[in-house]
């Protein structure tokens, strides 16, 4: 199984970013792709990784400013903004309002589910990887999770570890 883990590097306020350390501390594993992105509204980055890869699972991570849990994100929104003052603009035109996501990690007690994603780069790289996932019909399976700013990097890794433990067991009960 090919399982391609992104994160983001720093932006706005943040000169840090916890997703950069949550991916270095997931250990290494047979088929298993970990990328930090810069924060930008670039598809580019985001189609070439899946072309290039060709997962059969992506998982997207961002920072998120509060909360205390993981948040499993269900679903983007074809919407974009790079400052908060701006109106929101459509990532894709004459495309669906939002796109369900089709991987849901079950993180247990250490997350819970979430239906807005916001408004920037993380919700903008889900709604890139879905539109390409669905318009090539791929069968790649994509889900994307918040982490809180001050989230321990190294519980957040085994948290996703132990999820890609159930994806392997159940990618191998479906052949």
């Amino acid at each position: 199984m090919r399982i391609l883990i992104y994160g983001f590097g720093p932006y706005r306020q943040f000169r840090d970013n916890v997703t950069k350390h949550v991916l270095r501390a997931l250990p290494a594993r047979r088929g298993l792709k970990k990328i930090v992105f810069p924060v930008r509204f670039h598809w580019a980055q985001f189609i070439a990784a899946v072309e290039q890869h060709q997962p059969d699972i992506v998982l997207g991570l961002g920072q998120c400013g509060r909360g205390r849990l993981l948040r499993v994100e269900t679903r983007a929104v074809n919407a974009r903004r790079q400052r908060k003052t701006e109106k929101p603009k459509s990532i894709v035109r004459n495309k669906e309002a939002q796109l369900p996501t089709t991987l849901r990690p079950a993180l247990g007690r250490s997350g819970r589910r979430s239906r807005f994603a916001g408004d920037y780069v993380c919700n903008f790289s889900m709604y890139v990887m879905l539109d390409l996932i669905r318009k090539k019909r791929l069968s790649t399976r994509y889900g994307f999770v918040h982490i809180p700013h001050d989230y321990d990097a190294k519980k957040a890794a085994r948290v996703l570890n132990a999820a890609m433990v159930v994806w392997e067991r159940g990618e191998k009960r479906a052949r």
